[in-house]
C-alpha cells in the first residue's frame, strides 16, 4: 500500500515559521478531505487542520490564526504553513485522509525551541 510522504519539518526558534509538504500517492487528492495530524510522544495522533474537496478548511483552536492548510490537487500535494511557532507545537506531523485509521507515512518532526 502506497502511503503519503511528509517533508519540511525541522528545528526552529519560537516565533519562526515552517512549511510542511505532503505528497499523496496516486491521484486521490482531488475528491477527499485531507488533514494534517500531529502526535506528541506517547500520545494519540490528532488532527490539526483539514481541508475538504471544496477547499473548506477547519483548524483546532491552537492552530487558528497561525497555521494555514492548502492543497495542490494537480501535484497531489498538501501543505501546512506554520507561523508564530510555539514550543508546544513540537511534535511529529503526519498527513492523511481526514478520519484515517491506517496508511500513515513516516511523518516529519517539528521542533520549536524556546
Amino acid at each position: 500500500q502506497e502511503r503519503p510522504v511528509e517533508s519540511g519539518g525541522g528545528v526552529v526558534q519560537a516565533g519562526g515559521s515552517l512549511r510542511l509538504s505532503c505528497v499523496f500517492p496516486g491521484n486521490i487528492l482531488s475528491f477527499v478531505s485531507v488533514a494534517w495530524y500531529r502526535q506528541y510522544p506517547e500520545k494519540k495522533r490528532e488532527p490539526v487542520a483539514y481541508i475538504t474537496g471544496r477547499y473548506a478548511t477547519n483548524y483546532t483552536d491552537s492552530a487558528k490564526g497561525r497555521f494555514t492548510i492548502s492543497r495542490d490537487n494537480a501535484q497531489n500535494t498538501l501543505f501546512l504553513q506554520m507561523n508564530s511557532l510555539k514550543p508546544e507545537d513540537t511534535a511529529r506531523y503526519y498527513c492523511n485522509n481526514y478520519g484515517a485509521r491506517d496508511g500513515w507515512g513516516p511523518g516529519t518532526q517539528v521542533t520549536v525551541s524556546s
